[in-house]
């Protein structure tokens, strides 16, 4: 049953373990439509679980989940309709073109004129002069430029992306940042995980730190500055990088 839900994404209380290992330990949060949301953790820390549950990859032990208000577990064919996924590894077809992998997802969603859906998202990506060739001759960051393309195809509201910059030079992640933050400002619903810290920086609008299965600290960049003690003034007022944020927080948990 479809819930009165105004927020893409509504977390409550979600748990899960594996075995013995209690991975998420009541995870709550929500996702703002149009915004950049950033969950960031350690190796370990649980992202991956949470992004696996909220794409219908796998059942919660506990909790709720919704996606527009429809909940992940007894809805998961509405959810999957408005949602797509870029895993930490590109997913494309090596021994096809750039071309034939975008044609083949187009028909995959019984889009109309494929071809035409290709051409867009090629010159979109920037990948018309290597439309093609093989995507086994592509770089790092075209693969990842071509996964995000067929991730967007059919134009769905909400995309996760799972650590997307992970293994890419600094020129190809600062690529990779560009294309979120046109997704966002074209209103499209980003929900990020990452351990770099500065990609969370550069790019979310909301962040939350996960740590041993918990949300321990959530909000903005500034929100999260106010946290943090009082700038050092030296010769200039230094205000606190996110990573020294984090590792504060971190830090102050694992006191307890």
């Amino acid at each position: 049953m479809q819930t009165l839900q105004t927020k893409p994404i509504q977390v409550k209380g979600l748990q899960k373990s594996y075995k013995q290992h209690h991975v998420l330990k009541g995870v709550d949060f929500e996702v703002e439509k149009g915004s950049i949301f950033a969950l960031l953790g350690s190796n370990g820390a649980g992202k991956t679980t949470v992004v696996k549950i909220l794409t219908t990859l796998l059942n919660p032990d506990g909790g709720t989940a919704a996606i527009n208000g429809f909940d992940v577990t007894s809805k998961p064919d509405h959810v999957r309709q408005a949602i797509s996924l870029t895993g930490q590894f590109a997913a494309v077809d090596e021994i096809l073109t750039g071309r034939e992998n975008l044609i083949m997802i187009a028909k995959l969603r019984y889009l109309k004129n494929p071809r035409q859906v290709a051409d867009e998202m090629l010159k979109r990506f920037g990948l018309t002069d290597a439309a093609d060739r093989r995507v086994s001759t592509y770089s790092g960051g075209m693969r990842r430029r071509l996964d995000i393309a067929l991730s967007l195809v059919g134009k769905p509201q909400i995309i996760f992306l799972d650590e997307p910059t992970t293994g890419l030079d600094p020129e190809a992640r600062i690529e990779v940042w560009k294309i979120v933050k046109e997704l966002a400002d074209g209103g499209t619903t980003v929900l990020l995980t990452t351990q770099y810290l500065e990609e969370a920086e550069q790019l979310a609008d909301r962040i939350a730190i996960l740590h041993e299965g918990r949300i321990i600290a959530s909000g903005t960049l500034a929100e999260l500055k106010m946290m943090f003690p009082s700038a050092k003034v030296e010769y200039v007022e230094k205000q606190p990088t996110l990573e020294e944020i984090f590792l504060a927080i971190i830090g102050k948990k694992e006191e307890k």
